[in-house]
């Protein structure tokens, strides 16, 4: 007869299994954590690091806003008073500075000028920088890695340099004060950068869909505007505003490949103009200033919504 001994039986029926480790890490977690696994302190982090960025955009808007209340103040009262006095009453605004720069001292005509350089300017290095990018990420010809490192070793060479044998050759074929020398000028100034960016971004894209489009039987051209474009968006976007306000706040090469032509001119030679001829009028400035703003913000926040747009479109799958 075999006896059983009470109490091994006692601690059987007593005995719990324990939670496997992970699951004990995982309710430690939790317990440190709020509802939902979410930090305790993860709103109020949230708040704190907004009220940051809230007040660094504050101090940094606080010369643009000053610049804009004195572009519509008097000079005799930007030249005695601060512009924050112009919040209090008696309040003096006036549009004269705005008038005087877009009627007596061209601006407008400037204006018009800028937009025929920066248009086109910014329009070819980006269209050709993608073709050349598509070409060296997804097409397999010999030399390709070597010619796509010497074509992001060419900005190491200082600009300065290059501007006298550039004049020449403009000079020689008629191209010095013309539009034409500025885009030519500048779509080469800003393929290099455009091709860089853009050969990474395309080379980051699913070699899976590259090899469908293949097997359906899509060109390379077919694939470059059916597919790629439409997933390039992002970066197509960020380009284009780089490059649209290298081109909008050059100065340099507006200066030496336009030559002495006035009616050319685009709004950042004016402006250096102005502060020659009425560097004591600094209302007029300060006009001058926010008039040549006024289409790179247009283009920057347009941008934008597009850029924000093109990352959110790929976020989620399904």
């Amino acid at each position: 007869m075999s006896v059983v001994d009470p109490k091994a039986s006692t601690n059987a029926s007593l005995s719990i299994p324990s939670k496997p480790a992970s699951a004990q890490s995982k309710n430690s977690q939790a317990a440190q954590s709020g509802s939902g696994g979410r930090p305790l302190l993860g709103g109020l982090s949230g708040g704190i690091l907004t009220v940051i960025v809230v007040c660094i955009g504050l101090v940094w808007s606080v010369p643009t806003i000053g610049l804009f209340v004195s572009s519509f103040r008097p000079g005799a009262l930007i030249s005695t008073t601060g512009w924050w006095t112009a919040f209090a009453p008696p309040w003096n605004f006036t549009f004269d500075n705005y008038q005087q720069v877009l009627q007596a001292q061209g601006m407008g005509q400037s204006f018009l000028n800028s937009i025929i350089i920066a248009i086109p300017a910014t329009i070819l290095p980006v269209l050709i920088g993608a073709i050349s990018a598509y070409a060296l990420a997804w097409m397999d010809f010999p030399g390709r890695n070597w010619l796509f490192f010497i074509i992001i070793a060419l900005p190491i060479i200082p600009a300065q340099a290059t501007l006298i044998p550039i004049l020449t050759i403009f000079t020689a074929t008629g191209l010095t004060g013309t539009y034409a020398a500025l885009w030519i000028a500048h779509t080469a100034a800003g393929l290099p950068f455009a091709i860089y960016m853009l050969r990474n971004f395309f080379s980051a894209l699913p070699k899976d869909l590259i090899e469908s489009a293949e097997i359906d039987g899509a060109s390379h051209a077919r694939t470059f505007y059916s597919l790629i474009l439409p997933l390039s968006v992002p970066a197509l976007a960020s380009l284009a505003i780089f490059q649209f306000m290298w081109v909008w706040n050059d100065l340099l090469l507006a200066l030496i490949f336009l030559g002495g032509s006035p009616n050319r001119a685009p709004m950042t030679v004016t402006v250096a103009n102005l502060v020659n001829s009425f560097g004591s009028n600094y209302q007029v400035l300060t006009a001058a200033a926010f008039v040549s703003m006024l289409l790179p913000l247009i283009v920057f926040f347009s941008l934008q919504r597009y850029f924000v747009r093109g990352i959110l479109a790929g976020s989620v799958k399904g």
